[in-house]
């Protein structure tokens, strides 16, 4: 597998001089399969440069767009995904939906007319939805693994295994805590309920959903301290990060969905902070931050 990543921001787009290399696009992550083989986590406005790249190389398109939930950071950029406005191209949308809004809906509303001059029926690309719940797919030559996450809303997580080889994105995830689940009501209670009756650590569903991951790109939004104010908004701290990936003894961390206000020199400290944690607790990961452009191959 290949990846590169187009966006690595959360929550709202951050252009400017303090976000160049971490970057400020909201989230999109390209993964080449086996004969080049295209699958894209995320529509966030990272993917318009990545609609530039294909039509760039005037490769005709067909790829799943696997979309984790649909807040705007997630999907906002699929109304300027170039591939999408030319006849010939195929893409199959992926994600969950609830029981009152279809995923095609949840697409298709940001591209009303009221918002937007183009409608999601208006794209001369063939466009297909397929709704996903917890469980097993293919697509194309891979196994798709999904998991219901603790964010607002119906929100998967996901795992990718093909020819031996494991990648895990989680962009949204909140740490579990049962007390706080009680007094919350912005996720949906087939997710709380399912973590709730989990026994022992709630969390553990995550540790082992990940297990022995290749790589992990995880949710690591918050500091700790910052967590404090924000508990219940669907986001990790770097130290719930860390454990995840420990707990599920992956191979690689790389930490995703920058907050908005974090500019790249904070970034480099929270790095910076992860790594001696990482040293300390006998961690055997490597850790680093995604950046913008940043490609791996494994």
């Amino acid at each position: 597998m290949k990846l590169k990543f187009w966006g690595t921001r959360g929550s709202i787009p951050t252009p400017g001089k303090d976000t160049v290399r971490y970057g400020g696009n909201t989230p999109c992550v390209e993964v080449r399969l086996k004969n080049d083989k295209l699958v894209i986590f995320d529509a966030g406005s990272g993917i318009r440069s990545l609609g530039e790249a294909l039509m760039a190389k005037g490769e005709s398109v067909n790829a799943y767009l696997i979309i984790g939930h649909p807040h705007w950071d997630h999907i906002q950029g699929f109304p300027f995904f170039k591939p999408a406005f030319i006849s010939g191209n195929e893409l199959t949308i992926m994600g969950a939906q609830s029981k009152d809004v279809t995923l095609r809906r949840m697409v298709a509303d940001q591209m009303n007319k009221i918002y937007f001059p183009v409608q999601l029926n208006e794209l001369k690309a063939k466009i297909n939805f397929r709704p996903l719940r917890e469980g097993k797919t293919q697509i194309f030559d891979a196994e798709l693994t999904s998991i219901y996450v603790n964010h607002p809303s119906f929100a998967l997580g996901y795992r990718l295994d093909v020819g031996g080889r494991s990648l895990v994105y989680i962009s949204d995830n909140e740490p579990f805590d049962r007390e706080v689940a009680r007094s919350l009501k912005n996720v949906e209670k087939v997710i709380t309920d399912k973590y709730s009756e989990s026994k022992g650590d709630p969390n553990q569903r995550i540790f082992d959903f990940a297990r022995g991951a290749d790589i992990l790109i995880h949710d690591a939004t918050y500091t700790p301290e910052e967590y404090v104010n924000r508990v219940g908004w669907g986001h990790s701290h770097y130290l719930f990060t860390l454990k995840v990936a420990a707990e599920a003894q992956v191979k690689k961390l790389i930490l995703f969905h920058h907050d908005p206000s974090h500019s790249d020199e904070k970034i480099d400290e929270i790095v910076e902070t992860c790594m001696k944690e990482v040293k300390n607790r006998g961690y055997k990961f490597e850790c680093f931050a995604a950046e913008e452009g940043m490609e791996l191959q494994w």
